[in-house]
């Protein structure tokens, strides 16, 4: 199956809970443009009530239906909207990814007395306070929830560590008593265990059987078809196989999972594959670097090289690609964000190449009007040709030039993609089989050219900017279908 994703939200999307509604109202258009899989937000409510993206988790069983932390729903909606909003999705062909927070939890309703020592941020091996009494946000007893569908609370005890002494108002990384880093993570700050709020025991027994337990409430109820895990190389890698499976078990039968593992690092995300038993795909972060890289080159990236140690080209079956995410926008803590004038490039290569799994984000489609953003050109026209026409017999065409990019997917339905990173460029090939058709470049209805009766052709293409040929009759149909 070709999967085409779309990431449905961004940073600063506003706070006034209409996301739900607004993938309502939109499902049968993405459908219609080619979307079959949507990532939605994280659904249960956050430490910052309305205004937590999600990734501050305070309550996984409130998805927008008690009134915590100052709302009854969370930033995008409510239990019953985000329950519609997948059906709605499901029943056009979507698949629906969950995003699943396990790492860390925040906004705790009680504070506890405890023993931890204090750790070098930078490495977290290293103690440079000794055990001490300190008092922690750690007690989530979930006030008004009161008790619906679990009675389950958090303490200390079920925490590794976390990062404020109430005590003596400070921050700092503690580690508590009896309590080590799990060995099974990324070795980032001498051990990444530790990433924020209250640090999640994956050690910890009562801990695996509550995340079970939750598990399978939470597939039964949202019948999604499957995940997005949040900050995996924080997380016990041993973990997630036996955990994906069990959930495989409930629901709709979750079958599809992406992981977030953030490494510049190829090698890091093989490793990891084999560590967790290729249970999931990884995001191809090497690959988000090689894009902002060519964007912020001013033309002198070697554009041949865009693929050379990504996921994508060394374990493409496990490898889900993207251009920008939540996380890379301007602002955010892994900001790297690829400049506007790339942007039709870089999703050509994710969704016009050989790449099986590649993500549109939510900012790029619709725009960020936080950051005064307009939707990248030509995204719409991109999924509609890559859910169309495009067929997965793609020959490379690159030559010796390392500031264009060009290559052919062959079919009843040609698609000839030709980029350049400077200036204006060009590109003749011969192709018998396509004597006397003519093209059209579908971003310029005016740009047409014609295979001769030996099948030669020149293509074009403007400085810096990006052309895509069709067959004449397969760009009217796209121009009709994106009206």
């Amino acid at each position: 199956m070709k999967y085409t994703m779309i990431q449905y939200f961004e940073w600063y999307y506003p706070s006034d809970r209409s996301l739900y509604r607004k993938i309502i109202s939109e499902s049968s258009s993405l459908a219609k443009t080619g979307f079959n899989m949507l990532w939605m937000p994280p659904a249960y409510k956050g430490a910052a009530g309305i205004n937590d993206v999600g990734y501050g988790p305070y309550d996984l069983y409130d998805l927008g239906e008690f009134k915590q932390k100052g709302s009854q729903s969370t930033k995008y909606g409510t239990k019953r909207q985000y329950l519609k909003a997948i059906q709605s999705l499901q029943n056009k062909g979507i698949f629906v990814l969950a995003d699943i927070v396990f790492n860390h939890k925040m906004g705790g309703d009680t504070l506890e007395s405890a023993i931890a020592q204090t750790v070098d941020g930078w490495n977290r091996n290293k103690v440079i306070e000794p055990e001490h009494e300190v008092e922690t946000w750690t007690g989530f007893t979930y006030p008004e929830r009161k008790g619906t569908y679990s009675t389950f609370c958090w303490n200390h005890t079920h925490f590794t560590g976390t990062d404020y002494d109430a005590k003596t108002n400070t921050n700092a990384i503690l580690l508590f008593q009896g309590k080590h880093w799990n060995e099974h993570v990324s070795q980032e700050e001498g051990n990444y265990d530790y990433l924020m709020g209250c640090d999640v025991d994956f050690h910890n027994q009562e801990v695996i059987q509550e995340l079970y337990a939750w598990g399978k409430w939470y597939t039964q109820q949202s019948q999604v078809d499957g995940f997005r895990l949040d900050a995996i190389k924080n997380i016990d890698s041993s973990f997630f196989p036996c955990w994906l499976a069990e959930m495989h078990r409930y629901g709709n039968h979750p079958n599809f999972t992406i992981g977030e593992y953030w490494t510049s690092n190829v090698y890091e995300l093989q490793q990891y594959l084999k560590d967790c038993n290729f249970c999931m795909r990884l995001m191809d972060v090497p690959l988000h670097y090689h894009l902002q890289q060519v964007s912020m080159s001013n033309g002198t990236y070697d554009i041949r090289k865009i693929f050379h140690e990504t996921l994508s080209r060394l374990d493409p079956y496990h490898s889900m690609q993207f251009v920008d995410n939540h996380d890379t926008q301007v602002g955010q803590a892994l900001e790297s964000w690829i400049l506007d004038w790339f942007k039709p490039q870089a999703y050509a290569t994710i969704l016009l190449y050989d790449c099986q799994c590649p993500c549109v984000f939510y900012g790029d489609y619709y725009g960020i009007p936080h950051d005064n953003k307009a939707p990248v050109p030509f995204l719409r026209e991109m999924v509609w040709i890559r859910a169309n026409l495009l067929s997965d017999n793609i020959v490379n065409l690159m030559d010796d030039d390392p500031q264009k990019a060009c290559w052919m997917a062959y079919g009843p339905h040609p698609v000839i993609v030709l980029y350049t990173i400077a200036d204006w460029k060009e590109k003749s090939f011969c192709e018998p089989n396509y004597a006397n058709l003519t093209l059209e470049d579908a971003l310029d209805p005016t740009n047409q050219v014609k295979f001769d009766a030996q099948g030669n052709i020149k293509i074009t293409c403007p400085p810096g900017k990006i052309s895509i040929y069709l067959l004449d009759k397969d760009a009217l149909k796209l121009h009709k279908a994106i009206q």
